[in-house]
């Protein structure tokens, strides 16, 4: 294999890239200064070499610690709970969020051989029972391995002091009604709230 179908391979392997695409942005780079794909090999190695996960939360960092857990504004006694690090990148997005998170590392997917022990749970339960959380908020994705793990979730903390809730779900702003599906206007009217 040479050097061109090598590269396309590996960027095919990247989350919504095809094959084309892999192609096209290999002969993209072959365009450019040698200098500047010398500059994303060397990006590449650096995040390889230095990103770890966060001793406390798992969110992704170079430090021991994340940003959000080295921060004394943050609110210890609320932790949220996300399937990813980039989650907290979304809600970080919407400025409301001031206590801390934990990233699972994923979701439970026995068709994809992704099990409980695959997963920080263990670590979760550990860190809020030594301490001051008050409430666990359940932030996985609306799908069906993402509710499943949030009931695993819930499961693993029964017992706990702590409230356990789960974001809610409903029509985005700006949505119309007419062109939401069955479930989301359900979810939507069993997660009302007073006015």
């Amino acid at each position: 294999m040479g050097a061109i179908d090598e590269l396309a391979t590996e960027l095919a392997r990247l989350p919504g890239i095809g094959k084309k695409t892999a192609l096209r942005l290999t002969y993209h780079l072959l365009r450019q200064p040698g200098a500047q794909g010398k500059r994303l090999a060397e990006a590449l190695i650096a995040l390889g070499e230095r990103v770890r996960p966060c001793a406390q939360c798992f969110n992704l960092t170079e430090e021991e610690l994340c940003a959000v857990c080295r921060d004394p504004r943050r609110d210890t006694s609320l932790i949220c709970v996300v399937e990813e690090s980039s989650d907290i990148t979304a809600i970080e997005r919407a400025g409301e969020f001031r206590g801390r998170y934990h990233v699972l590392g994923g979701r439970l997917s026995p068709l994809d051989g992704v099990q409980p022990d695959d997963l920080t749970v263990t670590q979760l339960v550990e860190r809020v029972r030594g301490g001051e959380v008050r409430e666990v908020i359940l932030a996985t994705n609306p799908s069906l391995e993402g509710e499943a793990t949030a009931l695993y979730v819930q499961r693993q903390l029964a017992g706990t002091p702590m409230a356990v809730t789960r974001i809610a779900r409903g029509i985005p702003v700006g949505g119309d009604l007419e062109y939401a599906d069955g479930v989301t206007i359900a979810q939507a009217l069993t997660a009302r709230r007073a006015m």
